[in-house]
């Protein structure tokens, strides 16, 4: 999916990232700032943001960190092979800044000890840090102890990510007792691959009934089961929570599970994302989730059931949906068995004035060329449609002209196409390219892994750098030319700064 993350532009400092307007050279070495807020006639400096990646760090570069740990708003730290042993350091730093409202130490060693240590620093009287990350830091049961304390200390607090860390039922039910502390002003948690199963679900199902606050959960990628998942919507329904994002994939939900989340989907007139892939709904399950879908109150627009066992059957039921409710805008059915019918009767709904649908992913959904006249008519006419994932399908050279022929039509308003892995070849490049500057719409192409060479990405190559191309983004994973075109590519780049080839 094509997400439109920040908009502001990074200054690469060696490994560090400040933004733009904070630090033109780096701080600790010059002293050097660029002109303030002020100066450009605004009434506030812009942000300190300290953003570090997969970064070892040395003791010397440590030593010029540290300052900026004590000042910045924002400071990240991600897998930079941080330990308990300079938790301390970052404990110290941190109860001195008053001004940080984003701290993130993902995917570093900090183990319970050094997660106990960050807490101690984020417990001043000045903090009031706003979200906090420590997925992946080897967080266990006996770590969360810590939590609670936390919780009620920092009202300021709104997000909370813990994913990746076996934390356990254990660990599970110490946290929800800072969530039920009415002081806690927590608004978003993530708890993905965390060692939960149905005896989370209860304290969590408490935590809801509690609080409005809560408007995001993520339980993904744990084992949480049938029974679980019903005592969660039990508690769901029992509430005055305003969720909007309940995100449950991979967790073990059967069709069975549908019924309850219809009624969720009636009642929570709030909820607008509820990903339910990597679990074995059915079409039974679908039919049954479709009435809460269809329900008055039902304002969801982003709707994920990737590899849910879905088949023709069940894509008739959610085309009902399609047809009936405008709020509906993102819907991925990645993975499922929906064949060349299922995707003409998406293609049908999408074609009535009703559907408002802006994305859809029908990757890896056994798809031909038959199916692709009915998708080409869609581009055409559909005047909602922003992005289209088609990826591994056998669509083949027919396939994709006929998917050219309504991209090339006046009218067309796609943003995004995903053709990866979709048996193009050097012949079916040509009306790619020919469909490069006819369409003025299209700003993302993906062609990664399909059988073209040299030939074919000479075809693009040659429509890329016409001044009348709108493309900026293509995506060439795995696909192999020689050296004469890497040096043509490279060569576009540098004069057409808009365009960005990954390979």
């Amino acid at each position: 999916m094509a997400y439109e993350e920040g908009h502001l532009q990074l200054v690469p400092l060696g490994n560090c990232h400040l933004t733009t307007g904070t630090c033109a050279t780096h701080p600790a070495a010059s002293g050097q700032i660029s002109p303030s807020a002020s100066c450009l006639g605004e009434t506030s400096p812009p942000a300190m943001n300290l953003d570090i990646q997969c970064e070892e760090l040395s003791d010397s570069r440590w030593t010029e960190l540290l300052p900026l740990i004590q000042q910045y708003e924002v400071v990240r730290l991600d897998d930079c092979g941080l330990t308990e042993v300079r938790c301390r350091d970052i404990s110290s730093a941190l109860r001195v800044n008053s001004s940080l409202t984003e701290l993130s130490l993902g995917t570093n060693e900090l183990g319970d000890g050094g997660v106990h240590l960050v807490l101690q620093g984020l417990q001043s009287p000045t903090c009031k840090i706003q979200k906090l990350s420590l997925q992946n830091c080897s967080l266990t049961e006996a770590g969360c102890g810590a939590l609670p304390g936390l919780l009620r200390s920092l009202p300021t607090l709104q997000e909370l990510h813990l994913s990746n860390n076996p934390l356990g039922d254990a660990g599970l039910q110490l946290l929800c007792e800072g969530l039920l502390d009415p002081k806690c002003q927590l608004e978003k948690l993530q708890l993905e691959y965390c060692n939960l199963t149905a005896a989370s679900c209860e304290p969590l199902a408490a935590v809801l009934r509690a609080t409005q606050k809560l408007k995001e959960l993520v339980l993904s990628n744990n084992d949480i089961g049938e029974a679980g998942i019903r005592t969660l919507c039990r508690g769901l329904a029992d509430s005055a929570c305003q969720l909007e994002t309940l995100k449950l994939e991979n967790c073990g939900l059967t069709a069975a599970n549908c019924k309850d989340l219809c009624g969720i989907l009636a009642a929570q007139a709030s909820l607008r994302e509820l990903d339910l892939g990597s679990n074995a709904l059915s079409d039974a399950g679908v039919t049954d989730l479709c009435p809460g879908l269809l329900s008055p109150g039902s304002q969801l627009r982003t709707l994920w059931l990737w590899e849910c066992e879905v088949t023709t059957s069940g894509c008739r039921d959610l085309c009902r949906v399609l047809r009936a409710k405008e709020t509906l805008k993102e819907l991925s059915l990645a993975g499922n068995h929906l064949g060349d019918e299922g995707a003409q009767l998406l293609c049908e709904s999408l074609l009535q004035p009703s559907c408002q649908l802006e994305m859809l992913w029908v990757k890896s959904c056994s798809l031909t060329a038959a199916c692709c006249p009915h998708f080409g008519t869609v581009l055409a006419q559909n005047k909602r449609l922003l992005e289209l994932q088609l990826s591994s399908n056998k669509l083949g050279d027919a396939g994709v002209q006929e998917l050219c022929r309504g991209l090339r039509q006046p009218g067309c308003v796609l943003r995004a196409l995903w053709l990866g892995d979709c048996d193009v070849s050097n012949s079916g490049c040509g009306g790619l390219a020919a469909l490069l500057l006819a369409n003025q719409s299209l700003r993302e192409l993906d062609l990664s892994n399909n059988c073209m060479g040299d030939p074919g990405v000479l075809q693009l190559l040659g429509s890329l750098e016409q001044p009348g191309c709108a493309l900026e983004q293509l995506v060439l994973y795995d696909i192999y030319w020689t050296e004469e075109v890497e040096d043509r590519l490279r060569a576009l780049e540098r004069s057409k700064p808009s365009l960005r080839v990954i390979s």
